[in-house]
């Protein structure tokens, strides 16, 4: 039987990411986003979950460079679980999004700081930042 684990999310952090390195060197960050559900019982505010996210490598860096408190991403990736000892000797579960791709949801004239970068995607093999033209006049587009 075939399995698919895959989550999209767009939420906004709760907190600024931070870049943290392994013993061999390689990136990480872990954070959470909150999630406004899409419905609300009648006469009461919306609810939000709040979602555990970690990213490694290329894209632990990318979330860290361009993403602050407060900011909209959309997360791509998958589900993973997993058990560990506490300290006080109790067995911890944790339910959370490993994140495969990270990118931006607002219009850059929808954020509050001064900076246009791409999408990043963990399949990336390119380090240079890929260029793109604006186009001044849309009316000949069919959309």
């Amino acid at each position: 039987m075939a399995s698919l684990n895959k989550v999209i999310l767009i939420g906004h952090l709760t907190a600024d990411p931070e870049l943290k390195q392994t013993q061999t060197g390689v990136s990480v960050t872990s954070f959470t986003i909150g999630v406004t559900r899409r419905y609300a019982k009648a006469g009461e505010q919306s609810q939000s979950d709040f979602i555990s996210i970690v990213a490694w490598r290329q894209t632990a860096d990318f979330i860290c460079k361009f993403f602050k408190k407060g900011n909209a991403i959309c997360i791509c990736g998958s589900i993973q679980t997993r058990t560990y000892d506490a300290a006080d000797g109790t067995k911890r579960y944790v339910t959370e999004v490993v994140a495969d791709e990270a990118t931006f949801v607002e219009r850059k004239n929808d954020r509050t700081d001064d900076f246009k970068a791409p999408a990043f995607s963990s399949d990336d093999k390119t380090e240079a930042t890929p260029k793109f033209d604006e186009i001044a006049d849309d009316g000949d587009l069919p959309f």
